[in-house]
């Protein structure tokens, strides 16, 4: 971890649930844009918060929501259908979590709440396109990385102000072409200032360094990562400042 960047856990809640933040940010003691960074189905586990640290070694204080709930943790080498199933079924449920964690986020003393942008790895790719479809006026911009497309269902999509950048492996067989296709509609239909970036040969959890299991279409790309981080970093530039 950079010696520049100060990281906490802090509690919020939503209701009756309590749930755990990691936060990272530059140990100035002033506010900066902020990035939400929405985790994978395991939950927030290591990977996340070292992506959050990431974030606060480029200028930004980097919120990790927390959407399972305080101590709800899968395996991040494991499967975790049954921690993820139930807010892929009720996705009214997860845009409640998902705004719960920006409010604790814009509350937050090291927070511009005037520039929050929110990026997201598999699930957390989902996560952070339903935030764009949530129309939140605080989120200036959200970034997908081998995310999931299907659309919420929560009734007509209203127009979308969040820029978006998709970044997706072609060979994702969790979002194949007509999927890809499917959410580009969406996204012009909503009014969204949209890109996709699709790197060729790239499967699902194409960031993820030691993912190895292509006969699932996981696999990690370093080409592909090195590409979508450096395609994450200029988009924040232009929509944060």
């Amino acid at each position: 971890m950079a010696a520049n960047i100060k990281t906490a856990y802090v509690d919020y809640s939503d209701g009756d649930t309590t749930f755990e933040a990691y936060i990272a940010h530059p140990a100035d003691g002033g506010k900066h844009a902020s990035v939400l960074v929405a985790h994978d189905w395991s939950g927030l586990n290591q990977g996340t918060r070292a992506r959050t640290e990431q974030m606060a070694a480029l200028g930004y204080t980097a919120f990790a929501m927390d959407v399972y709930g305080k101590g709800v943790r899968g395996d991040e080498m494991g499967d975790n259908s049954a921690l993820m199933g139930p807010f892929l079924e009720d996705r009214a449920l997860l845009k409640k979590r998902l705004l719960a964690g920006l409010e604790a986020a814009k509350a937050h003393d090291a927070v511009d709440a005037s520039r929050i942008g929110a990026m997201g790895y598999c699930f957390g790719g989902l996560c952070v396109l339903d935030m764009a479809r949530a129309a939140a006026p605080d989120i200036k911009g959200v970034v997908s990385f081998h995310g999931i497309f299907m659309p919420p269902g929560l009734g007509p999509q209203g127009k979308i102000s969040a820029k978006v950048l998709i970044l997706h492996g072609w060979d994702d067989p969790m979002a194949p072409p007509d999927h890809v296709v499917g959410v580009a509609k969406e996204m012009t239909e909503a009014g969204a200032d949209w890109q996709l970036h699709a790197y060729g040969h790239a499967m699902h959890a194409f960031t993820a360094v030691g993912a190895d299991a292509p006969e699932r279409g996981i696999r990690y790309d370093a080409s592909a990562d090195r590409r979508s981080w450096a395609a994450m970093r200029n988009f924040f530039e232009e929509v944060l400042g």
